[in-house]
């Protein structure tokens, strides 16, 4: 288990490499979940990038990273941001990992971003609400069980507006039936 610090610390050095390239991200995955829905632990960090933006700063994204305390495989990190896929970084002071998804999963998701306190007085960008709980339907919907209890919590606890908002991504991404057998199901194993 990792301290809180630890995470605060880890995510402010990726922080500022994306701001000193202008790089536009967001942190998504378990640990925004948890601000939406029922906490839970997570052993790394997601984030969204980008694409774009990647894709024209890669070498000084290349050059950033060579100097910061990041382990990473250059190779990897180019042909990631080429193809609009995932990139691992490990911070290897505080052993954390960070996935860096060069990608929206969630077409826009990034111009709807929510700005969360999410240490003592450190405001970042994060997922909005409705994108996170659309984005674990379609992890579901690709088999992340853990996802299932994710969605539930987040989905529960959005105001009716929120959750009409996914009920209509989820219809045009065909995944309704899969929306309404997850919400029915119960949290716990009886």
């Amino acid at each position: 288990m990792f301290p809180v610090e630890a995470f605060e610390r880890t995510i402010l050095k990726f922080v500022a490499i994306a701001e000193s390239l202008q790089l536009p991200f967001h942190l998504t995955g378990g640990s925004v979940s948890s601000a939406y829905g029922e906490p839970r632990l997570t052993q790394d960090i997601d984030i969204v990038v980008s694409p774009e933006i990647a894709k024209v700063r890669i070498d000084d994204l290349v050059t950033h990273l060579a100097v910061s305390d990041f382990l990473f495989t250059e190779s990897v990190v180019r042909r990631a941001v080429q193809a609009g896929e995932l990139f691992q970084l490990l911070d290897k002071v505080e052993s954390l990992k960070l996935d860096i998804y060069a990608r929206e999963l969630i077409p826009g998701e990034l111009k709807r971003s929510e700005t969360l306190e999410l240490f003592d007085g450190v405001f970042l960008p994060v997922v909005s609400r409705t994108d996170a709980a659309i984005s674990k339907l379609v992890w579901i919907d690709k088999g992340s069980l853990r996802s299932r209890r994710d969605f539930r919590s987040m989905f529960r606890n959005c105001d009716r507006q929120q959750q009409l908002a996914i009920r209509h991504h989820a219809s045009n991404l065909k995944l309704t039936r899969l929306l309404d057998e997850v919400v029915s199901e119960p949290d716990e194993i009886r």
